[in-house]
């Protein structure tokens, strides 16, 4: 019989241990473990839960215990154990009983906790409302401090409110499907601000494995209908996979003209590849292509109408997604991404036609990496002027943030 709590406990471990991914461990488990989905349900419930809520989990143990001295297994196990039953609402005798199990020689003291923490719930939680914001909201305090001088002290505060709440789950009909969702297949799901997509909490499985519709943010939509490709033209897609935007570009395209997608990874090609067969995309070729090591030679001569360059970047418009983001960032890294982005657009952009129009984009929510990169890249190349920007922010649009650029190159 599985054992979801030991096996979050082993992901919790193993995500400390490295720099893997939580929902890539998450799945990588799923797998080996062949789990149900409701038991991956609960599994991913257990992980975020904890690494949502670390240094929140922290100042109550140590209002409960002396949690300074805990063997590492111990102390991460005890946080999977409140947040249990604080955070995720889940029935106290099996949160206590199960968690108390799996503790081995602490499991003296791991009841003991687990049950003081029951009793006073209440009052644990009336406490945590007065803890700074580094605590409360479980975020680094330079982080925070960051958005609050690149916004202010209470759009910082609202966001870091947003990356607590479980992600909100949109999809998309794929109209290039012979047979796209009806008007009345989608009648109990509510309609979001951008035509075609819906909010899906649990959208039918079938549909999705069929390629009728696309887990997809409303943000994404930003970038593709900012480069607004029209059928017959080339256009490139330069980081593509795994090929939700690639496929909206083929749709707005109406599935004429080309697009190329490329991928520096084999393996993301090879899902990039499989969704795009799926949601019946007939207009794109894929390729695995770095652009910052193979020469532009290798396009032999090759340009293109539309480019759009969706750059690697901090990920922090998608924290909510990527519970762990926020654990792996350092102040250096914003520098480190706006570096290797307008490297990407250099190795890019001579592959536009004169006359034609580029979009850079990001799921990130900081200067450095947007409105930044883009005043370099006008600084350095006069012929390109900036059409528009758009972005979306995520404590004003309800969706995850992401920021767009578009440029023109002269004729």
């Amino acid at each position: 019989m599985v054992n979801s709590r030991q096996l979050a406990l082993n992901v919790l471990l193993e995500w400390e241990r490295g720099q893997v991914y939580a929902h890539d461990l998450i799945d990588r488990t799923a797998i080996q473990y062949k789990l149900e989905h409701r038991d991956t349900a609960l599994l991913q419930s257990l992980v975020y839960g904890v690494l949502r809520n670390v240094n929140l989990l922290d100042c109550w143990l140590d209002e409960v215990c002396d949690n300074k001295h805990l063997q590492n297994s111990v102390h991460w196990l005890m946080r999977l154990g409140v947040a249990q039953l604080l955070l995720l609402d889940m029935p106290a005798h099996a949160a206590v009983n199960e968690t108390v199990a799996l503790a081995g020689k602490a499991r003296g003291l791991m009841n003991a906790v687990l049950r003081r923490v029951d009793r006073e719930k209440a009052a644990l939680l009336d406490w945590a409302q007065q803890l700074p914001a580094t605590d409360r909201f479980s975020h680094p305090e330079w982080l925070i401090r960051r958005w609050e001088k690149q916004f202010d002290p209470n759009l910082a505060a609202k966001l870091c409110e947003w990356n607590q709440q479980p992600a909100t789950s949109f999809i998309r009909i794929n109209r290039l499907h012979p047979q796209p969702l009806t008007s009345e297949e989608t009648a109990t799901l509510e309609s979001a601000t951008n035509p075609g997509f819906f909010h899906a909490p649990q959208p039918p499985r079938e549909w999705l494995t069929e390629g009728r519709c696309y887990t997809q943010d409303l943000s994404t939509a930003l970038a593709c209908e900012l480069l607004s490709p029209q059928p017959g033209e080339l256009v490139l897609d330069a980081c593509a996979a795994p090929g939700g935007k690639t496929a909206y570009l083929a749709q707005l395209m109406g599935n004429e003209g080309r697009i190329i997608a490329c991928d520096s990874h084999p393996r993301r090609v090879e899902r990039l590849k499989g969704n795009l067969e799926r949601m019946h995309v007939a207009n794109t070729e894929t390729r695995i292509h770095d652009w910052l090591k193979v020469p532009l030679s290798a396009w032999n001569g090759m340009t293109f109408d539309r480019i759009l360059v969706d750059a690697p970047c901090s990920n922090t418009g998608v924290m909510r997604r990527r519970i762990d983001v926020r654990w792996r960032l350092q102040p250096s890294s914003f520098a480190e991404m706006a570096a290797l982005q307008i490297n990407l657009m250099e190795s890019v952009l001579p592959l536009l036609k004169p006359g034609g129009t580029i979009v850079y984009s990001t799921c990130s929510l900081d200067h450095e990496e947007n409105e930044a990169v883009i005043e370099r890249i006008l600084q350095q190349h006069p012929e390109l002027t900036l059409m528009e920007t758009k972005s979306s922010l995520p404590w004003r649009d309800g969706c995850d943030g992401a920021f767009a650029a578009l440029l023109k190159k002269s004729d």
